[in-house]
């Protein structure tokens, strides 16, 4: 009971830092530090931390299988509904500051570029996920919710192509992000084997 309290009291703190990046960028704003390029430079932060927080999401799973701390899993929620809420600021600037609120635009330009068709795409594909992240949802879609938030592995793999094809010049930060999404596909591997290999129909569900 004692370990349980810690860990409730554990998470506002975890609220708080995932708080810390959205501060800093507004603070950035409002006193005119984000550089030359203002917008772009809101763009790519929010952009940075939505896809940090979702990968970090997706390590909850291969953290408790490798170093066996179980309460890991109870932050798993708040970071991927952060990984959403910086998501959605990243669209919201883009197409409020960048394209000047024309979604008629934004539809034109997910057409023509597919680097942000990608991001679109991610961003479709968190929407779900972030809808049905209460425990009624869980309890209503029943093993229907573990496949419907396996998305997550497909919209962080989205999120990083996206920052691949942006980047014009150094790729080493998308390289690196690629490279974390392909170690946590990896590090669930074994245990997807396994469950191949059973004898039974019906396999048991692979947490996100």
């Amino acid at each position: 009971m004692i370990f349980r309290d810690r860990i409730a009291a554990t998470k506002p703190l975890v609220f708080i830092l995932c708080l810390l990046p959205l501060a800093h960028l507004t603070w950035s704003a409002l006193h005119g530090s984000l550089g030359p390029d203002p917008v772009a430079q809101l763009e790519h932060r929010s952009g940075d931390w939505a896809l940090r927080l979702l990968l970090a999401t997706l390590a909850i799973t291969p953290l408790r299988r490798f170093s066996g701390w179980h309460p890991a899993i109870r932050f798993r929620r708040m970071l991927g509904l952060f990984a959403f809420v910086y998501a959605c600021l990243h669209l919201t600037i883009y197409v409020v500051i960048d394209l000047g609120g024309f979604w008629s635009q934004l539809f034109g330009e997910i057409a023509k570029r597919p680097y942000i068709t990608l991001g679109f795409a991610a961003w479709l594909l968190l929407v779900p996920l972030a809808a049905t992240s209460t425990q009624r949802m869980m309890r209503r879609l029943g093993r229907h919710w573990q496949r419907l938030h396996r998305l997550a592995y497909l919209a962080a793999l989205f999120g990083v192509l996206h920052y691949v094809w942006l980047v014009k010049a150094d790729h080493r930060e998308p390289a690196l992000y690629l490279g974390i999404w392909s170690a946590l596909m990896l590090a669930r591997w074994p245990r997807r084997a396994r469950y191949a290999r059973g004898s039974g129909a019906a396999m048991a569900p692979v947490r996100n």
